[in-house]
């Protein structure tokens, strides 16, 4: 009764209630300072501190002195000014200790910041109430005394345990109402404790109403602190929460990928990526729950990338990739997790797309050479279930054509539509892939030949059948070869090998476009594979030679020149037939070192003859459609001294008939040289009047094959007149090649050919100087001699 007592009669209840509100502001303001002092930053941690203790200290101190001065006990008193002051830096000193404690975040670190919350009142009390002067006797009470630190005490350690349950973002009602029952339980009880027993002495003090001044102003300043420091704290953390929220913002809205903080399991931001990610309003997300969206949330691990689903729009799983991070830097009980989650959908399908072109040709969308040479590996180690298993090599037939004529894009549309059609002819267990341009390949379990021969007529009619286009009817032939494992074969590429043999001896084949893989075919290859060896070594190790054979005027027997022949004769004395090598040189593409050491080698003998006689240099159709010919021309005629009038190049109408455009124009610049053209074999190949006037040629030569045949019938001789009919009226010189008899010279002397050659004028010979003899003979006494 003491207590209640002490507060009804002695103090001032309007100034009691004055005290009480600023108790319970300055306590509010204390608590939202505690609140963000334990989710502060570790660099903020110190300065959010200070303010807190200010904050309240000026409570503690504000609170006990506004009560003083409600007290009345019925004498004047006095305040001695440094205890005063000190009461005040104890209030603010203890705050700060007790602050930091309560503040940790350890076990039972609020209840004990609590406790040293509640000396800290007591320490401010009982010093501010040593500033306490009266003319009076003051008689404390032990039992008082001690029930007012108790009761600060366990009544401080409720409300930090209050404040800190309540979270960053809590109610703070309880832990308000605790401090002030603290403080005010603290002040009342501890007045309660003291008894004045007035006296008459005068203590020399500042009493009375100046007393209750000083006090006044005193109490006022520390009040509008607490005030300041409250509103400045609210204003800095109104400020600092608002940049962190917009920086937050800016990167969240920045990314590409959806974004999520959450606490306490719960959504506190989200960017519009995830927001359309979900499929559901911006704002509806704010406050729920990420684990509604994402399956098997809770398995997702901290600090590592997680492929996970989500549930999108319509009830959609999409596909998503999921990063979660703990912020370490809060000082939080429930710190923020950070998610990134990015669509995998996108990636996934490149992801595939790069898989199936891994796999499977890019135009046409067969299998490719890898899911080929897969899909036979298997076949054949499958051959349990079948006794043998068929690879088919398929290459288009004028194909080229097709492109050259109406263009590489319709080129593509031919194979897409071929490959449509084989893949619709295929049966069960059958395979087809492209390998690369007009190159295809199927593979088949068979029990017999039979099996894989219906397989390639079908494939192969798919393949023929006319494909309409939108500008054009197209339509391609199919060489197929077939071989059979473990018939022709026991390994993979020797079974690749065979396939190939037989495909081209069916491209090569005028009547049968499927042939069977033959064992000859090896034998024939391996052949040519050695020959094409011994070429090279041939040019390597100079058993190349030339040969000269004169061509000589028909009307007067005199020498106009020599053709020069190659001749092969290797170190053992064999001779090898340019109708052997020369097509292998061609194939292999050793034709054109060949033939420039031909066209030196000949330019230098004839540049050192006494007669300046012309030579002829037979050019390979593959040494015509090299662009650097008219420079190695010009570049072996300044090297060898030899007159560009003295060189006469022969070519076959049908390497020119390959490229006409082209072969022209290297034509022309080997003629602006002053070189020479002949035409040669006229007659054999096609024969078209449209390539003489093409270009203006110097020299028609007659093939050898019409001399021969000279005497087996009419139409040889009406073909020689007609081509010498030609010649003249075009004012094109004509040789005959293969004059043998006198009656074949006698007949083209008797038709006006120009100029001739053959054994009856003279056999090849390697000395150019024996030539260079024979020009002082006659055309008849040459032939006589023969």
């Amino acid at each position: 009764m003491r207590f209640f007592s002490c507060l009804t009669d002695d103090h001032n209840l309007w100034l009691v209630g004055l005290a009480a509100a600023l108790c319970i502001l300055g306590s509010l303001i204390t608590m939202r300072l505690f609140q963000r002092l334990r989710h502060a930053e570790r660099g903020a941690r110190a300065a959010w501190t200070f303010m807190a203790a200010v904050a309240t200290g000026a409570t503690i101190w504000c609170t006990h002195f506004v009560a003083m001065i409600a007290y009345q006990p019925g004498v004047d008193v006095a305040y001695e000014p440094l205890l005063t002051g000190a009461s005040l830096g104890v209030a603010i000193a203890g705050s700060a200790l007790a602050l930091s404690v309560a503040s940790r975040r350890c076990r039972f670190a609020p209840e004990v910041g609590g406790a040293l919350f509640g000396l800290t009142v007591t320490a401010m009390h009982y010093t501010g109430m040593a500033a306490f002067a009266a003319e009076a006797v003051v008689h404390w009470s032990a039992a008082y005394v001690a029930a007012s630190m108790a009761g600060a005490i366990v009544l401080g350690a409720a409300a930090f345990n209050r404040a800190c349950a309540a979270g960053r973002n809590g109610g703070l009602l309880g832990a308000v109402l605790l401090m002030v029952a603290g403080i005010v339980a603290l002040h009342f009880t501890g007045m309660a404790a003291m008894t004045v027993i007035p006296l008459g002495a005068d203590l020399g003090a500042v009493t009375g109403s100046e007393a209750k001044l000083a006090m006044a102003f005193a109490v006022a300043g520390v009040g509008l602190l607490v005030l300041g420091t409250g509103l400045a704290s609210h204003a800095l953390d109104l400020q600092s929460r608002a940049q962190a929220k917009a920086h937050l913002e800016q990167l969240m809205e920045g990314s590409v990928d959806g974004m999520v903080v959450e606490q306490n399991g719960r959504i506190l931001a989200a960017n519009a990526a995830f927001a359309t990610l979900a499929g559901v309003d911006h704002r509806a997300l704010l406050g729920d729950r990420l684990a509604r969206w994402i399956e098997d949330f809770e398995s997702l691990a901290i600090g590592a990338l997680v492929q996970a689903s989500l549930k999108g729009p319509n009830g959609a799983i999409i596909p998503v990739e999921i990063a979660a991070r703990r912020d370490d830097q809060q000082a939080s009980d429930a710190p923020f997790m950070i998610y990134a989650v990015r669509d995998l959908r996108a990636r996934l399908a490149q992801e595939r797309r790069i898989a199936h072109l891994a796999r499977n040709d890019a135009l046409t969308g067969l299998p490719n050479r890898a899911s080929f040479l897969e899909w036979l590996s298997r076949q054949i180690g499958e051959t349990s279930t079948h006794p043998r298993v068929a690879l088919l090599a398929i290459d288009l037939d004028r194909f080229k054509e097709v492109n050259d004529i109406h263009g590489h894009a319709a080129g593509d549309q031919l194979l897409v539509r071929i490959a449509e059609r084989m893949k619709a002819a295929l049966k069960p267990g059958e395979f087809v892939a492209r390998l690369g341009g007009d190159e295809f390949v199927a593979v088949a379990p068979v029990v017999e030949r039979a099996d894989a021969l219906d397989l390639a007529y079908r494939l192969r009619g798919a393949i023929t059948a006319p494909v309409d286009l939108d500008f054009a009817e197209v339509s391609c032939g199919a060489s197929v070869g077939v071989a059979l494992w473990p018939d022709d074969a026991t390994d993979i590429s020797a079974l690749i090998n065979d396939a190939d043999l037989a495909m081209y001896r069916a491209k090569a084949s005028l009547t049968n476009d499927v042939c069977f893989y033959e064992e000859a075919m090896d034998e024939a290859v391996r052949n040519r594979r050695r020959m094409v060896q011994q070429l090279r070594e041939a040019l390597d190790q100079d058993q190349f030679s030339l040969n000269w054979q004169i061509q000589a005027s028909v009307e007067t027997g005199e020498i106009t020149g020599y053709e020069v022949l190659l001749r092969w004769i290797r170190p053992d004395g064999a001779f090898i037939s340019p109708a052997d090598f020369i097509p292998l040189a061609e194939e292999s593409g050793l034709i054109l070192p060949i033939g420039e050491w031909v066209l030196r080698k000949a330019c230098a003998e004839a540049a050192g003859w006494a007669m300046p006689h012309k030579i002829a240099v037979n050019l390979s159709p593959v040494q015509l459609g090299h662009v650097d010919l008219p420079r190695l021309v010009h570049q072996i005629l300044v090297e060898t001294g030899l007159s560009p009038t003295r060189l006469e190049l022969e070519i076959t109408e049908t390497a020119m008939i390959s490229d006409m455009e082209r072969t022209t124009h290297i034509l022309r610049q080997l003629k602006a040289l002053g070189v020479s053209i002949a035409m040669d074999d006229f007659g054999t190949g096609y024969s078209s009047l449209s390539t003489l006037r093409a270009f203006p040629f110097d020299k028609i030569k007659l093939d050898r094959s019409f001399m021969s045949e000279l005497d087996g019938g009419p139409q040889s001789s009406a073909i020689i007149r007609a081509v010498l009919a030609l010649g003249e009226s075009l004012e094109i010189p004509v040789l005959a090649e293969g004059v043998e008899t006198l009656e074949q010279l006698s007949f083209l002397r008797d038709q006006g050919c120009t100029e001739a050659q053959g054994y009856l004028l003279g056999r090849p010979k390697p000395v150019a100087d024996d030539l260079i003899q024979l020009e002082a003979r006659t055309l008849w006494s040459g032939a006589a001699a023969a």
